[in-house]
Protein backbone atom coordinates (compact mmCIF):
# COMPACT_ATOMS: atom_id res chain seq x y z
CA UNK A 1 0.00 0.00 0.00
CA UNK A 2 1.27 3.55 -0.77
CA UNK A 3 -0.03 6.95 -0.13
CA UNK A 4 -1.40 7.53 -3.14
CA UNK A 5 -3.87 4.25 -2.33
CA UNK A 6 -5.38 5.93 0.92
CA UNK A 7 -8.99 6.65 0.55
CA UNK A 8 -11.69 7.57 3.25
CA UNK A 9 -13.89 5.23 4.30
CA UNK A 10 -17.38 4.82 1.62
CA UNK A 11 -19.62 7.36 3.63
CA UNK A 12 -17.55 9.12 5.37
CA UNK A 13 -16.93 11.75 2.95
CA UNK A 14 -19.73 14.07 1.38
CA UNK A 15 -19.61 15.59 -1.75
CA UNK A 16 -19.20 19.53 -1.38
CA UNK A 17 -22.26 22.02 -2.46
CA UNK A 18 -20.97 24.14 -5.63
CA UNK A 19 -22.81 27.33 -5.15
CA UNK A 20 -23.39 29.84 -7.66
CA UNK A 21 -23.59 28.05 -11.01
CA UNK A 22 -26.48 29.62 -12.28
CA UNK A 23 -30.36 29.78 -11.04
CA UNK A 24 -31.26 25.99 -12.01
CA UNK A 25 -28.87 24.42 -9.55
CA UNK A 26 -31.00 25.61 -6.96
CA UNK A 27 -28.10 27.39 -5.37
CA UNK A 28 -27.27 30.61 -8.01
CA UNK A 29 -27.58 33.94 -7.86
CA UNK A 30 -26.99 34.98 -3.93
CA UNK A 31 -25.53 31.45 -3.01
CA UNK A 32 -28.19 30.80 0.00
CA UNK A 33 -26.16 33.97 1.50
CA UNK A 34 -29.67 36.20 1.06
CA UNK A 35 -29.58 39.52 -0.47
CA UNK A 36 -27.55 42.44 0.92
CA UNK A 37 -25.56 42.73 3.90
CA UNK A 38 -22.25 42.07 5.79
CA UNK A 39 -22.78 38.03 5.68
CA UNK A 40 -23.23 38.10 2.58
CA UNK A 41 -19.71 39.70 1.02
CA UNK A 42 -17.07 37.74 0.58
CA UNK A 43 -14.52 37.76 3.43
CA UNK A 44 -17.44 39.09 5.65
CA UNK A 45 -19.27 38.20 8.45
CA UNK A 46 -18.83 38.87 12.52
CA UNK A 47 -17.24 36.65 15.26
CA UNK A 48 -19.21 34.34 16.91
CA UNK A 49 -19.01 36.77 20.05
CA UNK A 50 -20.41 39.54 18.18
CA UNK A 51 -23.86 40.82 19.74
CA UNK A 52 -24.71 43.47 16.91
CA UNK A 53 -23.31 46.48 18.47
CA UNK A 54 -23.69 45.95 22.06
CA UNK A 55 -21.14 45.23 24.90
CA UNK A 56 -20.32 41.11 24.03
CA UNK A 57 -21.04 39.13 26.75
CA UNK A 58 -17.53 38.48 27.49
CA UNK A 59 -16.69 41.65 28.44
CA UNK A 60 -19.70 42.81 30.79
CA UNK A 61 -17.93 39.96 33.18
CA UNK A 62 -15.93 40.83 35.62
CA UNK A 63 -12.11 39.90 35.45
CA UNK A 64 -11.89 36.83 37.57
CA UNK A 65 -9.05 34.76 38.60
CA UNK A 66 -9.38 31.49 40.00
CA UNK A 67 -12.40 28.68 39.27
CA UNK A 68 -12.40 28.29 35.16
CA UNK A 69 -9.65 30.43 34.92
CA UNK A 70 -5.46 30.20 35.08
CA UNK A 71 -4.43 30.53 38.41
CA UNK A 72 -1.70 32.69 38.28
CA UNK A 73 0.14 31.65 41.45
CA UNK A 74 -0.59 27.68 41.46
CA UNK A 75 2.03 25.51 43.26
CA UNK A 76 2.10 22.32 40.96
CA UNK A 77 3.54 19.34 42.44
CA UNK A 78 5.19 16.24 41.68
CA UNK A 79 3.28 13.74 42.61
CA UNK A 80 4.39 10.47 44.23
CA UNK A 81 2.16 7.59 45.18
CA UNK A 82 2.98 5.01 48.01
CA UNK A 83 3.08 2.00 45.83
CA UNK A 84 6.29 3.72 44.02
CA UNK A 85 8.31 3.75 47.66
CA UNK A 86 7.73 -0.18 48.09
CA UNK A 87 11.15 -0.75 46.64
CA UNK A 88 13.12 0.84 49.41
CA UNK A 89 14.21 -0.87 51.91
CA UNK A 90 12.97 -0.16 55.41
CA UNK A 91 13.93 2.67 57.77
CA UNK A 92 15.44 4.64 54.31
CA UNK A 93 14.90 8.11 54.43
CA UNK A 94 13.10 9.10 51.69
CA UNK A 95 13.74 12.73 50.50
CA UNK A 96 13.21 14.71 47.46
CA UNK A 97 16.96 14.18 45.89
CA UNK A 98 16.41 10.36 46.57
CA UNK A 99 13.17 10.05 44.71
CA UNK A 100 15.36 12.34 41.72
CA UNK A 101 17.86 9.93 41.96
CA UNK A 102 16.03 6.77 41.90
CA UNK A 103 13.88 8.12 38.65
CA UNK A 104 10.73 8.13 40.13
CA UNK A 105 10.46 12.37 40.38
CA UNK A 106 11.83 13.97 37.02
CA UNK A 107 13.52 17.09 38.44
CA UNK A 108 14.59 18.69 41.44
CA UNK A 109 13.02 21.97 41.18
CA UNK A 110 9.50 20.73 41.79
CA UNK A 111 8.25 20.33 44.94
CA UNK A 112 7.14 16.71 45.97
CA UNK A 113 3.80 15.87 47.44
CA UNK A 114 3.07 12.22 48.79
CA UNK A 115 -0.15 10.46 47.77
CA UNK A 116 -1.68 7.62 49.24
CA UNK A 117 -2.73 5.25 46.57
CA UNK A 118 -0.91 1.79 47.65
CA UNK A 119 -0.35 0.07 50.85
CA UNK A 120 2.73 0.32 53.07
CA UNK A 121 4.46 -2.02 54.81
CA UNK A 122 7.76 -1.43 55.96
CA UNK A 123 8.70 1.73 58.07
CA UNK A 124 9.74 4.82 56.08
CA UNK A 125 10.95 8.23 57.31
CA UNK A 126 9.51 10.83 54.63
CA UNK A 127 10.60 14.52 54.14
CA UNK A 128 8.34 15.97 51.25
CA UNK A 129 7.20 19.31 50.85
CA UNK A 130 3.19 18.30 50.97
CA UNK A 131 1.99 15.01 51.95
CA UNK A 132 -2.38 14.21 51.43
CA UNK A 133 -3.87 12.71 55.24
CA UNK A 134 -4.51 9.25 53.87
CA UNK A 135 -0.82 8.82 52.58
CA UNK A 136 0.49 10.45 56.65
CA UNK A 137 -1.92 7.61 58.32
CA UNK A 138 -0.61 4.33 56.32
CA UNK A 139 2.94 5.61 56.52
CA UNK A 140 2.24 6.03 60.67
CA UNK A 141 0.69 3.22 61.50
CA UNK A 142 3.25 1.56 59.71
CA UNK A 143 5.74 2.58 62.20
CA UNK A 144 7.51 5.61 60.07
CA UNK A 145 7.55 9.09 60.04
CA UNK A 146 6.56 12.32 58.05
CA UNK A 147 8.61 15.76 58.08
CA UNK A 148 7.09 18.62 55.71
CA UNK A 149 9.60 20.81 54.08
CA UNK A 150 8.70 24.31 54.53
CA UNK A 151 9.69 26.68 51.93
CA UNK A 152 11.77 29.73 52.14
Amino acid sequence: MELHDLKPNKGATKNRRRVGRGTAAGQGKTCGRGMKGQNSRSGGGVPPYHQGGNLPFYRKLPFKRGEGFTVINRVRYAEVNLEQLSGFRANTKITPELLLKSGIVDDSVTPVKILGRGEVSKAYRIKAHSISKGAQEKIESAGGSVEIIQEQ
